[in-house]
């Protein structure tokens, strides 16, 4: 499981006058409480919360497990307390730790963590996050062991893969870009570390030069956030977009769900009008991939009708049309439309396949919406039918999902 132009006062909560990247304009100093206030909007456009609380926590105490290809990684306790959390850490300590993956006592970190995003952090921004997180109440929990197979388990390793992978390098602004689009690069690259799950690893597991052409994480597509009309974002209006990063659905794309709904829930939403205006802005300017499943309306023809086909159109009616409708349309609720998500015209099928087997939660400014996992009351043949289904009716796909997808 990872995230600034001319801040007015408005914008942070009475931060006083600072420049593009929180670098401070005037020479009066802020007050300590203006500073955790700050700290405290840009730890939830950090998305930080999502990976450092355990399912079933609101407390920032670590233990959520991130399966890798070669072992778990444990997210870690993050209050300040002195044993078990992040409480004695200085604050050269704490810029290390956010710029080159290195913890207290020159421990290695494993890139789990987003570190090689949030290098590009200026000082005073990653020092605003520390003090937030000092001002909350310590909290001692132990986390659980990594367990990583040789040779990932030995720290020292990550020497090598910070040289080819870690820049170390502060956020520059593009003079020739306007303050909006850095105010985004930054709020994009540094702080939402989007590319972290956006962009297809290369073969040292580090972020290829295909950014933002969409991967898989944790069982997860993250779809391609490029330019591109077909794949991308190309075709998305700036409403649209707006409305999907700040609330997490948007009229004709979908809901965000899964790592997705978590950032939009922990970070996205807090997140101010013109500060998601300037992620749009700098999405807006990735260059094209096409790559990835294409995003379209309903089919206006219905599929051939099948045995399979007619299985998971029983199933959806008997289990899913009281939420979703047959007709793209959320009943009730617009975080439960699919008409037009990309999920459901993926040919592989992989966040239908996750909502299915897990269910996904939101939390928004009209209550909690969410998915209950079927896995439980569906055998895998009938879960893998009703998949099959959604993406033949609502996405136009012909795609036959194994149940070998539901026994993972």
């Amino acid at each position: 499981m990872l995230l600034r132009y001319a801040l007015l006062t408005s914008l942070v909560v009475g931060m006083g006058s600072h420049t593009a990247f929180g670098q401070t304009a005037a020479p009066s100093a802020p007050n300590q409480n203006d500073i955790v206030k700050k700290g405290e909007y840009l730890f939830r456009a950090a998305d930080c919360a999502a990976c450092h609380t355990a399912p079933d926590s609101k407390k920032l105490t670590g233990g959520r497990p991130f399966p890798l290809p070669f072992g778990t990684v444990y997210a870690v306790n993050i209050t300040p307390d002195t044993q078990s959390g992040i409480g004695q850490y200085t604050d050269a300590e704490w810029l290390k730790a956010l710029r080159e993956g290195v913890g207290r006592g020159g421990k290695h970190l494993y890139p789990v963590m987003p570190y090689t995003a949030y290098t590009l952090l200026s000082d005073e921004d990653a020092l605003a996050i520390k003090a937030y997180l000092f001002s909350l109440h310590p909290e001692k929990a132990e986390i659980p062991q990594n367990k990583l197979v040789f040779p990932f388990n030995q720290r020292w390793g990550m020497i090598f893969w910070n040289l080819l992978n870690n820049p170390n390098k502060r956020f520059q602004p593009e003079a020739n870009r306007s303050p909006e689009w850095n105010r985004g690069a930054y709020l994009t690259e540094a702080l939402g570390h989007c590319s972290q799950c956006h962009t297809p690893r290369n073969f040292t597991y580090g972020l290829s030069s295909k950014a933002y052409a969409g991967a898989v994480q944790v069982g997860w597509k993250a779809y391609n956030l490029t330019s591109d009309k077909e794949h991308g974002l190309g075709n998305w209006t700036d409403e649209q977009l707006s409305s999907y990063l700040s609330t997490g659905k948007a009229v004709g794309r979908g809901a965000a769900s899964g790592p997705m709904a978590e950032a939009v829930e922990h970070g996205l939403r807090y997140m101010t009008p013109s500060d998601i205006s300037a992620m749009v802005t700098y999405f807006r300017s990735i260059a094209p991939i096409a790559k990835g499943p294409i995003a379209q309306d309903m089919p206006s023809a219905k599929p051939s009708i099948s045995t399979a086909y007619k299985r998971g159109e029983e199933l959806f009616a008997q289990a899913c049309a009281g939420c979703h409708l047959a007709n793209g349309l959320g009943r009730q609720s617009d975080w439960a439309a699919l008409a037009g998500a990309h999920s459901v015209s993926d040919p592989a099928g992989s966040n239908i396949v996750q909502v299915l087997l897990t269910g996904t939660s939101l939390e928004t400014d009209q209550g909690k919406v969410f998915m209950p996992s079927f896995e439980k009351g569906y055998t895998a043949d009938e879960l893998a039918a009703l998949s099959s289904y959604i993406l033949a009716h609502f996405g136009g796909v012909k795609a036959d999902i194994s149940p070998s997808e539901f026994k993972k």
